[in-house]
């Protein structure tokens, strides 16, 4: 079966999002709690949601459209993912995966300023050329259209389709949900907004209302993809369900999973989810809870076992305290007791600024992780931003596991100069893949190739032993300036990266301000990008 009729392309989709709210909404002239947050809390809610409510995102989704203009290659490799509106507006915060039935095959998704959804790129010749579809999501109480955003990718080999998650909120509602999208080929048609399985909701039955406390933030899925694994072909979605009170101060903000075995193709909302806590939500006498934490990312190892790697982040500013690491051996049903820390003492600092704000620029920088699993060997590798040497210099490190991630090696900074010292500047916003073969492979954001600290390129670095030693690759073919992108303003360029790979191709995508130079509109824009890396001629 291809795909149930309902499910239909977006490719030329009005920016309709937010234009009508649900029914259960707050009381008359109140802000939503989340909003507070936002509007009182340095941290906490994510960047993605924050800039949402930024002026210049609410006049764009209002007055631009869609077109269908193919990217454009920038020359050397260098790919714009993303189609253009005009004039064109930002992009950013990316995830990629490729089928495990054809290496050649990727879809990719990203954070879209055009509909207040996602953009789904595509692409069937390893990179070098894709095309754009854009998704909405609907709030599943009433089908009304919500704003988006924090997406992630995943492909299922069992179901031989393509999954893909994001967040569904309103900026004057109260709902909000988690929605998974599911696509049978290869990501040019996607289930519509209003048949989306419900990953997660604060949708409360006992009142028949949305729960107003509960707002679910970044999200990301991953897929069973072994078939010997007991649990092959389940689908997992964590994300972080923050706690509000009125004031707008969250009291807690634990991890949360989803998960299913069955996302019907004919009607995905009739999906059944079993949820489970990550890391228990516990209050104590006054009511506050103990549970601060932010940017899980899951990850299956072939024998069935869940991992999940997040930041021990306060909920109400950009402050981490930690990187931590969970497990469920019994496919999510329940996890280790204790977390497991990653970080050793004096081996790794956070970012001081409780808004994670870099020197020289107006950007927020998250200390996001993301995590990876070889199944050839069995390692896992853990990558993060390291503040140990400064502020004006975080460095991307990884830790290393032989066991499963019950013990973690010292932190190895893999952002290396040509002499194999920790290169100049900051790096952040790292994303890390193994490939079947055994190779791992890392992406991330670098200012070291400007000295005043401040233009954006974008490095990789390869393994090919086991993640003992590195090697560092520029791929983007230009610099740009940060402070031209997102409506002119540099105030946010996403939280991530994203990055897939397989023994043929390596799938990079980021975020890139080059065209604000080219096409001097004077909006104020950011695409995603990526470096055609097949292997007969990745360098």
């Amino acid at each position: 079966m291809r795909i149930f009729p309902l499910l239909l392309t977006c490719t030329m989709l009005t920016a309709t999002a937010d234009v009508l709210l649900p029914s259960a909404a707050s009381a008359a002239g109140a802000k939503p709690r989340w909003v507070l947050h936002v509007e009182r809390y340095s941290g906490g809610i994510s960047n993605g949601v924050r800039f949402s409510l930024d002026p210049d995102v609410i006049a764009a989704q209002a007055r631009r459209a869609a077109v269908t203009a193919q990217p454009r290659s920038a020359g050397k490799g260098n790919v714009q993912m993303n189609n253009d509106s005009y004039p064109p507006v930002p992009q950013n915060e990316e995830s990629v995966a490729y089928s495990t039935d054809d290496p050649l095959i990727a879809v990719a998704a990203a954070n879209d300023y055009v509909s207040g959804g996602v953009v789904v790129m595509r692409t069937k010749d390893g990179g070098r050329t894709w095309r754009s579809t854009r998704v909405v999501p609907q709030y599943a109480g009433t089908g009304d259209f919500c704003t988006g955003g924090d997406p992630a990718v995943a492909y299922s080999a069992r179901d031989h389709a393509f999954y893909m998650s994001q967040l569904c909120f309103f900026r004057a509602a109260t709902p909000s949900e988690v929605h998974v999208f599911k696509s049978l080929d290869n990501g040019a048609i996607w289930t519509p907004g209003r048949f989306a399985a419900v990953a997660a909701t604060n949708f409360d039955p006992s009142t028949g209302e949305p729960d107003e406390s509960i707002f679910n933030d970044k999200e990301y899925i991953a897929v069973d993809n072994t078939p010997t694994s007991p649990h092959y072909g389940r689908l997992y979605v964590s994300y972080t369900r923050f706690h509000v009170r009125a004031n707008g101060r969250s009291d807690s903000c634990p991890i949360e999973l989803s998960y299913t075995d069955h996302v019907p193709s004919e009607n995905p909302k009739q999906t059944i989810w079993q949820h489970t806590e990550v890391v228990p939500d516990r209050f104590d006498q006054n009511g506050v809870g103990s549970s601060a934490n932010q940017f899980s990312v899951p990850v299956v190892e072939k024998n069935g076992t869940l991992d999940i790697a997040y930041v021990l982040e306060e909920c109400n500013t950009s402050l981490d305290h930690g990187l931590r690491f969970q497990k469920s051996t019994d496919g999510g049903a329940t996890f280790l007791p204790k977390p497991v820390k990653v970080n050793k003492p004096g081996q790794w600092a956070d970012n001081p600024n409780k808004a994670d704000l870099l020197p020289h620029t107006a950007f927020r920088a998250p200390n996001t992780v993301a995590l990876a699993y070889s199944t050839d060997t069995g390692t896992l590798a853990y990558v993060y931003t390291n503040y140990i040497a400064g502020r004006a210099d975080g460095n991307i490190d990884v830790s290393l596991s032989h066991d499963g991630g019950l013990n973690w090696s010292d932190a190895k900074t893999i952002s290396l100069g040509r002499g194999g010292e920790p290169a100049r500047n900051n790096q952040f916003f790292p994303w890390i893949a193994a490939t079947p073969d055994g190779r791992f492979v890392a992406v991330w954001l670098d200012r070291r190739q400007d000295p005043n600290n401040h233009d954006i390129g974008t490095f990789e670095a390869r393994s090919h032993d086991d993640g003992k030693t590195w090697r560092n690759i520029g791929i983007s073919t230009a610099t740009w300036n940060p402070d031209q992108g997102f409506f002119k303003s540099g105030a946010f360029i996403g939280d991530y990266s994203g990055l897939a790979a397989n023994d043929q191709v390596i799938y990079p995508a980021w975020t890139d301000g080059r065209r604000n130079a080219i096409d001097d509109t004077g909006i104020g824009e950011t695409d995603v990008f990526t470096d055609v890396e097949i292997r007969d001629s990745a360098r």
